[in-house]
């Protein structure tokens, strides 16, 4: 017999929307997490935008999740009382070659039921933000911001007011599954370890899933890569109210600029395969910067930005090569029972996190 029924592996805003689906599903929920603050890693490391689903391949899981998700977290928000803000977006052409890149943008984000974007001229554009300069935009009306830790705080409470708990400084080392298909995770807290076996896991870990299943014997997790993105902000107030968007570029969506919740602005994220993870942010990266997001915002001054933070995508695709789906590993990919592995859970994850936790709810109901 089991210790408890079901074990979320990982505190970020993935593994906390799943383990307040499953508590409200009524199972008995435990999510274990090796820092001593939840969503620490990805989920705190991000541009905190709720999508539109444009950009990703028809049919898709981002795409499915990425729409539906939106859907329902801008609900909760509202519901929850969890701040946010729907600005909209432009994405922008700076140069007429890249008049025919947005049109197959807007044919990507039809294919996926994203019906609201409008197609701007440049004049029309310019009368949203006068600060901008392109040769064309699309508008995204339903592009937002949000507060990821208060959405996190959010489902955390959700999940505990349901029989769910959330034990942190616990670091998961090893898995073993039992005949029964029971699996016994062993763990160290702090430097004591303990063992505790449940019927269900849910391996929702972002850098650290495939790690840690790899130590499932007989299960093969994809290779895992790292990503960073820089960040840069700047002391001076911004002169644009919508978020603004470059193109997208291989492996991420372009050095953009996004707004907090209180107006300030960032840019970010840049794209930097790295062979660790590693977040620290050199200060020398902000010469590409400026040239990049002078082709929007010329009116940028010089020696302006300053380093913030960076995030690493946890990428299960590498450099040069098409960019991964969402993977979402139940019993029917990998033949074990009540285990469900979630892989490359990057952007837009943070937007699609309340559908996945139902994919994942209902790969366990099977």
């Amino acid at each position: 017999m089991a210790d408890i029924e079901t074990i979320v592996v990982g505190a970020g805003v993935v593994g906390l929307a799943s383990a307040r689906a499953l508590a409200r599903a009524g199972h008995e929920v435990m999510v274990i997490e090796r820092h001593g603050l939840i969503g620490s890693e990805t989920s705190a490391r991000n541009s905190e935008v709720i999508h539109a689903g444009i950009y990703y391949p028809q049919g898709s899981l981002k795409a499915r999740a990425c729409v539906e998700g939106k859907k329902r977290l801008y609900d909760f928000c509202a519901s929850r009382g969890v701040p946010h803000r729907r600005l909209g977006k432009l994405i922008v052409a700076t140069s007429p070659e890249q008049i025919e890149t947005l049109s197959g943008i807007e044919r990507k984000a039809a294919a996926n039921g994203v019906d609201d974007l409008r197609r701007l001229s440049r004049a029309e554009a310019l009368e949203l933000e006068p600060a901008l300069s392109c040769e064309g935009a699309l508008l995204s009306p339903s592009t937002g911001i949000i507060d990821s830790h208060a959405l996190m705080l959010a489902l955390q409470g959700e999940c505990e007011a349901s029989g769910g708990q959330v034990v942190l400084n616990t670091a998961v080392t090893r898995i073993t599954t039992a005949a029964d298909g029971t699996h016994r995770l062993e763990t160290d807290n702090e430097g004591e370890g303990f063992s505790i076996t449940c019927r269900n896991l849910v391996v929702s870990a972002g850098h650290g899933a495939i790690p840690l299943l790899s130590t499932l014997d007989g299960f093969s997790p994809p290779k895992r890569y790292f990503a960073r993105g820089c960040y840069f902000s700047t002391s001076s107030r911004t002169p644009f109210s919508r978020l603004i968007y470059p193109v997208p570029e291989p492996g991420g969506l372009g050095v953009h600029l996004t707004l907090d919740l209180g107006g300030n602005a960032r840019f970010g994220p840049d794209v930097e395969w790295i062979e660790e993870l590693d977040h620290s942010v050199d200060p020398r990266r902000a010469d590409k910067f400026y040239a990049e997001i002078r082709r929007y915002w010329p009116g940028l001054a010089d020696d302006s930005l300053k380093p913030d933070y960076a995030g690493v995508r946890p990428k299960i695709s590498g450099p040069g090569e098409t960019a991964a789906d969402f993977r979402i590993d139940g019993p029917s990919v990998h033949g074990r029972t009540g285990l469900v592995a979630l892989y490359g859970i990057e952007s837009p994850g943070l937007t699609s996190c309340l559908a996945l936790a139902e994919i994942v709810t209902s790969e366990l109901a099977t």
